[in-house]
């Protein structure tokens, strides 16, 4: 097979073209492979089991995004897209050497918040003929471990400083050295050393494997380096990705979204602008800082924001530096959606993953009939711990009982679609998945007493919203413990489309009857029961046209109750499915009177 060549020919043949598709597939395959890696090598559940993480690799000039693991999330894969970059003004790519590692955490250079560590490793061809190894390419991954110290994974701080332990941009590995003392620092400054620790050696890991698989391909391409295939996937993505937006109409829409915040409801604005040569979607107008941890540094929000605006325009097209860079977010500094630093940011999330609805009520108004209904769209998440100094004064916690800081990923329902009711108890636009309660159970004192659908929690429509959750949650040991409540939806529920109605409002409450907030550390009392109630999804389209059928069928399945479906959607139906046809003639009849 014949060397390809820094240079390519004026015009390639299709054998050229489809030898080209071919190594296109084969790098993807050699970043999943990189992805899968961290998975199962991964100590913290965050990691092994819901998948919160990214893997790319990418080109040695700029640091451009040539693939991305299809496994992870988007707040992770286009954040990292853009600290690739960081890394290498910080350390130019001529002073990097064989065995180099890097690593940091830096919310504003990293993926959002210091949960997250980005780790970074050059990979070098070459060297056995007596001159100089060159580097090909760098892969980088991310994952989220289950401390930081500091508050822990909490709004609850008022700067960064509060958050945990900050790392820099830094060597982690320096020519196939550990830098033993930055492992004995991160171990010194965690509460889980163990599972963090572990993390950081799995995500060195996942790299490595990833360089080595990506030397084998080019063994088997004849390639010498990956400087033609990496413009053929930037410039195709890029042409494919303006083809698709050309197709859509021209303009600007603008959408407003009102969230419960943390100690005032915060306002969402943004502004789409759809011309011959990509997308905008800009943020001017959008509520300020706030003094808690829920701000969101902009390399989180152009993540989400772009994801979701892709997700409408042109899902097909592989993420890299080509298809994204088509889409532009512009977030003016000091609005909650681009924090600057010091400001707290470790519930960035909460904030950051409502970026998607906002834009899509944008591209509603320009794609009539075209866009899915808002959903829950921030993480329901379960952070549970005890024995940390955590938990509430009035409630001591004797040292005899079990130390634990947990979090297990869980959410409500997601918005429905135009054609399909929304997806139940899925994290859209997140992606992760949720962590199994067997496992949390495992791992701690905690019994799920309760985890089941939540009837009537998706909003009516031709096609429903996704229903979310219940779960109730307790300690098995009768001790008291904390949960970390950031959780949005509780006050503004998600909004249907095109007549839908809207989702069910989440709701966080002790078995006892006490209602909690929403918000910050709270403790559980010894002998009582955390009950967590998530929200669902808006609904699409007008609730007395969906097909009675289909509501009999979520009755029959216990998404709908026979109350609900008579009042909302005109169909009379018992517990066991069967529809009384003459009754629900009757109640579509008086609907449309009314009407």
């Amino acid at each position: 097979m014949t060397a390809m060549r820094a240079k390519p020919r004026a015009k390639k043949s299709a054998i050229d073209l489809i030898r080209m598709q071919i190594m296109w597939n084969r790098l993807l395959a050699v970043v999943e492979e990189q992805a899968q890696v961290l998975v199962r090598t991964g100590f913290s559940t965050s990691t092994r089991e819901a998948g919160d993480i990214s893997a790319g690799v990418f080109e040695t000039v700029e640091g451009k995004m040539l693939a991305q693991a299809v496994t992870g999330t988007p707040g992770h894969i286009n954040s990292m897209a853009e600290a690739v970059k960081h890394f290498i003004r910080r350390f130019p790519v001529d002073t990097m050497k064989p065995g180099d590692v890097y690593i940091t955490n830096d919310p504003w250079m990293g993926t959002g918040h210091l949960h997250d560590f980005t780790v970074v490793t050059p990979i070098f061809r070459g060297g056995d003929d007596g001159r100089a190894p060159r580097m090909v390419a760098l892969f980088a991954c991310t994952s989220h471990v289950v401390d930081i110290g500091g508050f822990g994974l909490s709004a609850d701080g008022r700067q960064v400083f509060h958050e945990g332990f900050q790392v820099p941009l830094m060597p982690v590995i320096v020519e196939g050295r550990m830098q033993d003392w930055f492992i004995d620092m991160v171990r010194t400054n965690v509460r889980e050393p163990v599972q963090v620790v572990g993390d950081i050696y799995s995500l060195i890991a996942c790299n490595e494997i990833g360089g080595r698989r990506l030397l084998h391909m080019m063994d088997e391409f004849d390639l010498d380096d990956l400087e033609v295939l990496g413009r053929y996937i930037i410039e195709t993505s890029r042409a494919s990705k303006i083809e698709a937006i050309r197709k859509l109409p021209q303009g600007s829409w603008t959408n407003s979204m009102t969230i419960d915040g943390y100690d005032a409801p915060i306002e969402l604005v943004c502004t789409v602008t759809i011309d011959k040569d990509g997308v905008t979607a800009d943020f001017t107008g959008t509520s300020p800082e706030s003094p808690y941890g829920i701000n969101v540094p902009y390399c989180y929000t152009n993540g989400y924001t772009s994801f979701g605006i892709n997700c409408v325009i042109a899902p097909h097209i592989p993420n890299n530096a080509g298809s994204l860079g088509v889409v532009k977010v512009v977030a003016p500094e000091g609005t909650i959606v681009n924090a600057r630093r010091p400001r707290a940011v470790a519930a960035r999330g909460t904030i950051g993953q409502m970026c998607p609805d906002v834009a899509f009520g944008c591209l509603a108004q320009a794609m009539k009939g075209q866009v899915q209904a808002e959903g829950t769209s921030c993480l329901w998440n379960l952070t549970l711990l005890s024995g940390y100094g955590r938990t509430d004064p009035q409630f001591p916690y004797p040292k005899h009982y079990t130390a634990f800081d947990a979090t297990g990923f869980h959410s409500g329902g997601t918005g429905a679609r135009p054609t399909l009711d929304g997806l139940n108890a899925t994290a859209f636009p997140s992606g992760v998945r949720n962590v199994p309660v067997e496992i949390t159970e495992t791992i701690t004192p905690l019994v799920f007493w309760k985890k089941e659908l939540r009837a009537d929690s998706g909003g009516p429509g031709k096609y429903r919203g996704g229903v979310g959750q219940v779960m109730h949650v307790a300690n098995r040991e009768n001790a008291p413990f904390a949960i970390s409540a950031r959780f949005d939806r509780v006050f503004h529920p998600a909004r249907g489309r095109e007549g839908g109605m809207n989702g069910a409002t989440g709701r966080l409450c002790w078995a006892s009857g006490k209602e909690l907030r929403p918000k910050g550390m709270q403790t559980v009392p010894p002998n009582d029961m955390l009950v967590v109630e998530m929200p669902g999804g808006g609904g699409f389209g007008e609730a007395r046209s969906r097909d009675i059928n289909a509501v009999a069928r979520d009755v029959l399945y216990g998404l709908v109750s026979p109350e609900a479906a008579r009042s909302q959607y005109g169909v009379a139906v018992d517990a066991d499915g069967q529809v009384d046809q003459k009754a629900t003639s009757a109640l579509r009849r008086r609907r449309t009177r009314k009407s």
